[in-house]
């Protein structure tokens, strides 16, 4: 157990749901934030840059209702789509002094996940909602280009595949993560994951056929595609659900976890003893992480104790 170093920006009355590390930019990040814990209130959209002083507030954004998730362009190293609890999707330009740019409003409940897709050749964002769908969009088209309808609970993420184009995955209250094809509006693969709510799922960087999935059970799983009779890995340590789970960009068996437990949680299922580190460095539900591109071990999580913390745990500080 421990607490980690690096930098810490109080948003002082907004509740963090989700943090990004900018592609272009290092120690750039965008925090998704709510007031009253998103429940009721305003959201706002935060960027940040880390400097030798520490992490300085470059910019924010405000929406009438709480943002609950936030995505880097992957072709514009100013613009961010963030989701909210009204439903919409707000389209930000940084470089501008007002905005959003434009406000897709489509689903019926809360949109609580957005994703940018990070192969090449196709500019779509995928949202997912409480409303149990999830949409495809072409950010430059005014509408969404496709539904994908088939949970049977809330969607609480979706994220693209890393390695093959027009493929996503969602995860639902439902119990399930499903596997998704943006050419075919029926879900391609169906995966029974835990016996509690899904929260989050993150695909492998190294490995097309690997998804890691987090859930109220406390509990980590990690799955191969071609066979989902059984979990490929189990991990078990958090005492609270799971809200978001990252594989590392730089290493092909490691992942980071936040919870309701108020911690991270930093892994490595090929060890006999997986769990690498956890920090304690909030004091309320953790609730957005990321793992850095540019700079190899550096982590940004946030919470709801309305703080956002830059920095890398030593197990990541050693090459692993």
């Amino acid at each position: 157990m421990g607490t980690a170093g690096g930098a810490a920006l109080r948003l002082p009355g907004l509740h963090g749901y989700a943090v990004e590390f900018s592609p272009y930019w290092p120690g750039r990040v965008a925090c998704a934030a709510a007031q009253y814990y998103g429940i009721a209130g305003c959201g706002t959209l935060a960027v940040l840059e880390q400097n030798e002083a520490g992490i300085a507030l470059l910019k924010s954004f405000d929406w009438n209702d709480g943002l609950f998730d936030v995505t880097w362009s992957e072709n514009n190293e100013h613009v961010l789509i963030t989701s909210s609890g009204d439903g919409s999707l707000q389209i930000w330009d940084t470089a501008k002094a007002k905005g959003p740019l434009q406000v897709y409003k489509e689903h019926t409940q809360e949109a609580y996940s957005v994703d940018w897709s990070q192969t090449r050749g196709e500019q779509l964002v995928v949202s997912g909602s409480w409303d149990q769908t999830a949409k495809l969009w072409d950010p430059a088209v005014g509408k969404s280009l496709c539904t994908f309808r088939g949970h049977e609970g809330v969607i609480y993420s979706t994220i693209w595949s890393p390695h093959i184009p027009g493929c996503f995955a969602s995860a639902s209250g439902d119990q399930t993560v499903r596997i998704w094809d943006m050419k075919a509006p029926r879900v391609k693969l169906v995966i029974p994951a835990h016996q509690a709510e899904i929260l989050s799922c993150d695909w492998c960087k190294y490995d097309e056929n690997l998804l890691v999935t987090g859930a109220v059970d406390c509990s980590l799983k990690g799955w191969d595609l071609r066979n989902i009779r059984q979990p490929l890995f189990v991990l078990l340590g958090h005492t609270y659900a799971i809200r978001r789970v990252k594989f590392s960009p730089f290493h092909a068996t490691l992942l980071a976890s936040c919870s309701y437990d108020f911690t991270v949680r930093f892994w490595d299922f090929s060890k006999p003893n997986p769990l690498l580190e956890t920090v304690e460095h909030h004091t309320e539900f953790t609730c957005g992480l990321d793992l850095s591109l540019h700079n190899r071990g550096q982590v940004v999580d946030c919470a709801w104790d309305e703080l956002v913390k830059i920095y890398t745990p030593s197990c990541l500080a050693v090459p692993v």
